[in-house]
């Protein structure tokens, strides 16, 4: 019997290679895993990764980021899948995003981006990488012999788990991870995200000293071509104010707008980070139809003060920035809603 087996298993292999060397097995764009099997290729995968790592037992870590995918998820092209977002238990710098719409962050990119904002961007690259099935077509692209080996020997389902833990592992390719960038900056703008969070995300990454041992950047091997790129989507969305850096020192800019530069690092976010932070605001605002110079109004806690507009915080200010301008930070907030106020009537 076990002769006989092995006949006809050896029968069946031949001609696995005789339908390859005939160029008979099908095409990535044949649609080989449908819908309801990427959900289960996604869910498979998604066991062994909890398991492997465990969730993050932080409620409000979690509610975080499920807030913030569920807002980018809805942004998206794709919804005939259901997302997930979860943070996984490792202090690794990165983020997956796996087949069927299961996204997880992990706890150190979580703790090293310190606003919804810098999340936003990324996690809106990961859910590009599901809306266009990346790995999927990765998959199908494998699936040749190792289809007609996983019929041939059983296993179809734990098959497809390999080949995408493998597409995983081995990254995406550029063209792809180029569309997942772009796409983060799409999701992130129509989810109503500040402009620059994709740009913010890309450059705190940029920021790291050795890329190479972190997972975001085992297959993204060009940051600042990354970055260029994205700036490039906001030069042709026309998003200003801009923002200058210098010697560590940033500057909001546009016309009419040249307030005094910040130096100051403020609850752990870098000058560069501020000023794109309150450049995104001020381009948000401006797009209000009711939107006005006259707006801005100013909240001090005895130490650092805020300017708002209506219920919108544009920047908050600090005694550092004060002094490296060499006035008060009153006068220094003065100069600031001085500067907004020459800038409305060219914000549009």
């Amino acid at each position: 019997m076990h002769n006989r087996w092995r006949i006809i298993r050896g029968f069946l292999l031949s001609l696995v290679l005789l339908a390859a060397v005939a160029g008979c097995l099908p095409t990535a764009e044949a649609a080989l895993i449908s819908t309801k099997e990427e959900i289960d290729i996604g869910r498979r995968v998604a066991y062994d990764l909890e398991r492997q790592y465990g969730l993050v037992n932080d409620p409000a870590m979690q509610e975080r980021v499920a807030r913030i995918g569920a807002r980018i998820a809805a942004a998206s092209d794709r919804h005939d899948i259901d997302y997930t977002f979860k943070v996984l238990n490792s202090k690794e710098i990165n983020a997956l995003a796996l087949p069927g719409g299961f996204v997880y962050v992990f706890k150190g990119l979580v703790d090293y981006m310190p606003t919804d904002e810098e999340l936003a961007g990324i996690i809106g690259h990961e859910v590009g990488h599901i809306s266009k099935r990346h790995t999927v077509r990765q998959i199908e692209k494998n699936i040749g012999i190792s289809i007609l080996f996983g019929v041939v020997f059983g296993g179809r389902g734990a098959l497809l788990q390999n080949l995408a833990m493998n597409a995983i592992m081995a990254g995406y390719s550029r063209d792809d991870e180029r569309e997942a960038d772009q796409l983060g900056f799409y999701h992130s703008v129509k989810a109503g995200y500040n402009p620059y969070s994709m740009l913010m995300g890309l450059q705190r990454l940029n920021d790291l000293p050795d890329k190479g041992s972190y997972g975001l950047f085992s297959s993204h091997p060009e940051p600042e071509a990354r970055v260029a790129r994205v700036q490039g989507y906001l030069n042709a969305a026309n998003v200003h104010p801009t923002v200058t850096v210098k010697n560590g020192a940033a500057q909001i800019t546009d016309r009419e707008l040249n307030p005094p530069p910040l130096t100051a690092t403020y609850r752990g976010i870098k000058p560069p980070y501020r000023a794109y932070l309150a450049a995104g605001a001020l381009y948000l605002a401006s797009r209000s139809a009711d939107f006005s110079g006259d707006r801005f109004i100013l909240d001090s806690d005895g130490t650092y003060i805020t300017i708002y507009i209506d219920d919108r915080a544009i920047i908050t200010l600090t005694p550092q920035d004060a002094a490296a301008a060499g006035v008060s930070i009153d006068e220094l907030a003065r100069q600031y809603v001085d500067a907004f106020k020459a800038w409305a009537p060219y914000a549009k």
